[in-house]
């Protein structure tokens, strides 16, 4: 079904429009929308990782809430700018400019169905630009919408277990990411197939003390699409990441609903320069 890891008491799409009109203090309702993508994962991984992730951690935070909590969960975006592993057979990709206007039609819906509480969950990190420039836009089109693009990785996780080399260097379908999987889709996974694989270190150390500081794309760093090492993961492993990830989410989304940010009663553009007040919200 299309809630995937999500209660289906928390999915919004499965509230009609007159239970959606129908919700007590939707201004303080937390509307929450992972982000992902499809793109090449190495060998071992599908090309799904960044989507499965994103809904995944998502939908055991959203399992975490506490009753008196209103908040819901969007169906995700699969689709994201994977522009960087477009090498790859497999990869989906969209350009920066759509999935911007993208999150701000969604954002833009969100809001005039009187919500005015957006996190987005996003489990790529090759895209968190277009998310942050559309919240950006968002929050100046409408001063009272609180608007939050964080990576699902954001929060706080032990990754002791991780090498010290893991923990600089892995960029891209290394121990993390296949231990989380392993959690939420063990059977996508073809271990047998796993590889290691860093990147060599960037020429100007002033600028880049472990990742390179220059435009790069997945294939500048070998043939398999692969920079960590997922060798190592466990699903023991797998279990403790996504029992951090969605507990420290669902704590996050609990504060989001608390939280009483500063409200834009009033905002003027002139030539050139922008004049506005700004209060307190009570």
């Amino acid at each position: 079904m299309l809630h995937g890891y999500t209660p289906p008491e928390r999915f919004l799409p499965y509230l009609s429009w007159t239970d959606v009109d129908a919700l007590e203090d939707k201004a303080n309702t937390v509307i929450v929308l992972p982000v992902g993508a499809i793109e090449q994962h190495g060998p071992h991984m599908p090309c799904g990782v960044d989507a499965i992730i994103a809904a995944g951690v998502v939908g055991h935070a959203m399992a975490r809430l506490p009753a008196e909590v209103p908040a819901y969960a969007l169906a995700p975006i699969t689709y994201g700018k994977s522009d960087e592993h477009l090498h790859f057979p497999g990869t989906m990709t969209l350009t920066g400019e759509i999935l911007l206007h993208t999150i701000q039609e969604i954002g833009e819906s969100v809001y005039r169905a009187g919500f005015r509480k957006l996190i987005m969950v996003n489990a790529h990190g090759g895209q968190p630009q277009p998310l942050e420039m559309a919240a950006r836009e968002l929050r100046l089109r409408h001063g009272d919408f609180m608007i939050i693009a964080r990576s699902a990785w954001s929060v706080r996780v032990d990754t002791s277990f991780m090498s010290e080399q893991e923990r600089e260097l892995a960029m891209h379908a290394g121990h993390g990411e296949t231990a989380v999987l392993m959690q939420l889709a063990p059977e996508t996974l073809h271990m047998d197939r796993a590889e290691a694989h860093y990147p060599p270190p960037f020429p100007c150390p002033t600028l880049s003390s472990t990742r390179p500081a220059a435009a790069w794309t997945a294939r500048d760093f070998g043939p398999s699409g692969v920079i960590g090492d997922p060798t190592g993961a466990t699903p023991e492993q797998g279990a403790q990441l996504l029992e951090q990830l969605s507990s420290q989410w669902a704590q996050a989304i609990a504060e989001v609903h608390q939280a009483r940010w500063i409200e834009r009663q009033e905002m003027t553009w002139g030539r050139g320069q922008f004049s506005g007040h700004i209060e307190s919200r009570s």
